[in-house]
C-alpha cells in the first residue's frame, strides 16, 4: 500500500504582485534515486537548477548514508555490525542509529508492542516464506520468537550505547528507518535554503513549506485496490503521512493471503485486507505508527494514536459487504476534499 503524490495549487494567487517583488521567483524541481530498497523522490522549489541540484545532492547522499547505518540486507551497515554484538557487552552507537532506536522503543511501549523493532528474526522467516510459497516453519518461529521482545533492547544514553541482551536478536528498522530518512533530507534540504519541498520513499512523505501559492502539498491516499483511482487526499505542510498495508507486500499461502507486516506477539503475518494512513509531525513518527496501527487494528488503533501529539489516522479494511473507512477524531484537520484541477507527479 503506498501513499502517492499529487499536488494542485490550492490557495488564492498573490494580487500584490509587487509586495513581493523583492523575493526571488521559485521553480519546481524534481529528482529521483534508488534507496533503501526503493525509490526517493525529492520534489522542492528553489531560485535556480544550481541551487535545486546542489541541494538534492546533498540530500540523497544523506539518505545513503542513513542506508548505510540501519540497513538489515548490508552485513557491513552499523546496524548488523550491532546485531553480531547481541548478548555481549553495550555497544557504543552513532548518533542516528541511536535516536531512530530511541525512538522505535518509545513507539514499542506506547502501542503495547505491536511496533518492536527486535521482530528481525521472525520477518526473515517470513521473507523466505514468500520465496518459498511455504508458511514458516513452526519450530523455528517459536524459535523466533522467544527473540523478540523491546524490553531485551537496553539504551544508556548518556554512553550513547546499546545492549541487545540475548544471543542471536536481530533488529529491523523496516517500519521506521524511510520515515527518518525522509525527515532527514527535509533537513538537508533546509540547510542549502530550500524550505518549500517533500521528500517520498514509497509509501512514506514528508513535507516542510508549502509549494508557491499554495496552502499545503496535495497527498492522494491509494485505494486498497491499486487499480483503483484515488479518490481521498490530505492537504499538508511541515508534516509527514505514511500508509502501511498489504496491497504491494504479500503471500498467499494455501488459499490465505498473509501481510509481509507481521504481529510481533504471535510471529504471523496479518491476515484480512486493510490499510493504515497515518499523518503526523513527523516521518519517523508516521512511519512507525502506520505498522503499529495495522496491527492494533482500527479500534485499539484510533484509541492509542488520539495520544500522539498532532498525529491522525484513516483506516480502510475490505469486508465481505464493501470496503469499511473509519477515521480518528483530528484526520478531518487534514483531509482534503477538492479534486479538481489535480496534477499527478506520479
Amino acid at each position: 500500500m503506498k501513499t502517492v503524490l499529487t499536488w494542485t495549487v490550492c490557495g488564492p494567487l498573490l494580487a500584490a504582485v509587487c509586495a513581493c517583488a523583492a523575493e526571488p521567483a521559485l521553480s519546481r524541481f524534481e529528482f529521483t534515486q534508488p534507496h533503501m530498497g526503493t525509490r526517493f523522490r525529492i520534489v522542492l522549489y528553489a531560485p535556480d537548477q544550481t541551487t535545486a541540484e546542489k541541494a538534492s545532492k546533498a540530500a540523497f547522499a544523506r539518505v545513503a548514508e542513513l542506508d548505510g547505518i540501519m540497513s538489515d540486507y548490508r552485513s557491513s551497515s552499523e546496524l548488523m555490525r550491532l546485531c553480531k554484538k547481541a548478548g555481549g557487552e553495550p555497544v557504543p552507537v552513532s548518533e542516528d542509529l541511536f535516536y531512530v532506536l530511541k525512538r522505535g522503543l518509545e513507539v514499542a511501549r506506547q502501542s503495547d508492542g505491536a511496533f518492536d523493532v527486535t521482530v528481525g528474526p521472525v520477518v526473515r522467516l517470513w521473507r523466505r516464506s514468500r520465496r518459498t510459497q511455504q508458511l514458516p516453519d513452526p519450530t523455528q518461529l517459536a524459535q523466533a520468537r522467544e527473540l523478540v521482545g523491546y524490553e531485551k533492547v537496553r539504551l544508556n544514553e548518556k554512553d550513547r550505547t546499546v545492549q541487545l541482551t540475548k544471543p542471536q536478536m536481530q533488529l529491523d528498522f523496516g517500519g521506521i528507518a524511510k520515515g527518518y530518512a525522509a525527515d532527514a533530507a527535509l533537513k538537508v534540504l533546509k540547510q542549502h535554503g530550500v524550505t518549500g519541498a517533500l521528500v517520498a520513499a514509497a509509501g512514506d512523505i514528508a513535507v516542510s513549506n508549502a509549494p508557491p501559492d499554495a496552502q499545503g502539498w496535495k497527498v492522494a491516499i491509494q485505494p486498497l485496490d491499486p487499480a483503483q483511482k484515488a479518490s481521498r487526499y490530505l492537504l499538508l505542510h511541515h508534516a509527514a503521512v505514511s500508509t502501511s498495508g498489504d496491497t504491494e507486500q504479500f503471500v498467499e499461502i494455501n488459499g490465505k493471503r498473509y501481510s509481509h507486516i507481521v504481529d510481533p506477539k504471535t510471529g504471523m503475518g496479518l491476515v484480512g485486507r486493510m490499510s493504515a494512513t497515518v499523518v503526523a509531525k513527523d516521518g519517523t513518527t508516521a512511519d512507525a505508527w502506520a505498522t503499529a496501527l495495522c496491527v492494533l487494528g482500527s479500534e485499539r488503533g484510533l484509541k492509542a494514536i488520539e495520544v500522539i501529539d498532532g498525529a491522525a489516522a484513516m483506516f480502510v479494511r475490505k469486508t465481505d459487504s464493501g470496503e469499511e473507512t473509519v477515521y480518528s477524531k483530528r484526520f478531518q484537520e487534514y483531509h482534503h476534499k477538492d479534486t479538481k484541477d489535480t496534477k499527478s507527479n506520479q
